[in-house]
């Protein structure tokens, strides 16, 4: 009996991976709908491109706590954590297009030294994350925080950073507006 539901796991498992991979890229609705939260809440993380800059968002919550400090400070630690995590996405992508540029024939010992370097970078970018909204659900509690990191932060900590190679640092200066276009339409 455990083997006949197990094989019927595995092949709705397999049905549903397949019918992904038929489908193309898949959309996620990206609306929270969270009744009465700012747009910002209820459009989550993105990496965007307009009048202010380029720009990542990170969003945030924390549940209802005793201690209203601690409730906004995790909020705020969690959005940081997303713009980390789209940055390092980010930041993976620029290092991928500098070794493939750099023509590098075994980019291994380079890749993992950029990965390290990179690695660093983004806990020094999170220096330059601001909250910049924050927002609490009346009729829950939780607390929601918007984080942002410009990308000229993100060339300008580069740039200032000896930690960086130096041609990956000219590779972002070059190229990183292009790439980070490059990236937000491939989020979408």
């Amino acid at each position: 009996m455990t083997n006949r539901i197990f094989a019927a796991v595995a092949v709705l498992v397999m049905g549903v991976a397949l019918a992904a991979c038929a489908g193309g890229r898949t959309r996620v609705e990206s609306d929270l709908a969270i009744k009465g939260a700012p747009d910002w809440v209820n459009e989550g993380v993105q990496a965007l491109d307009n009048r202010g800059g380029r720009l990542i968002h990170g969003i945030g919550s924390a549940p209802k706590m005793p201690d209203a400090s601690l409730q906004r400070t995790t909020a705020d630690d969690r959005a940081r954590a997303e713009v980390a995590r789209v940055l390092s996405s980010f930041m993976n992508v620029v290092s991928q297009d500098y070794i493939a540029s750099a023509g590098y024939d075994d980019g291994s010992v380079e890749e993992r030294a950029i990965s390290r370097q990179i690695d660093n970078l983004t806990r020094l970018n999170m220096s330059g994350t601001e909250i910049i909204a924050r927002w609490q659900d009346r009729r829950k509690g939780d607390v929601w925080s918007l984080a942002e990191l410009d990308l000229k932060r993100v060339q300008e900590i580069v740039r200032n950073s000896n930690l960086m190679n130096e041609g990956f640092v000219n590779h972002l200066e070059m190229h990183g507006e292009t790439l980070f276009d490059r990236f937000i339409n491939e989020r979408n």
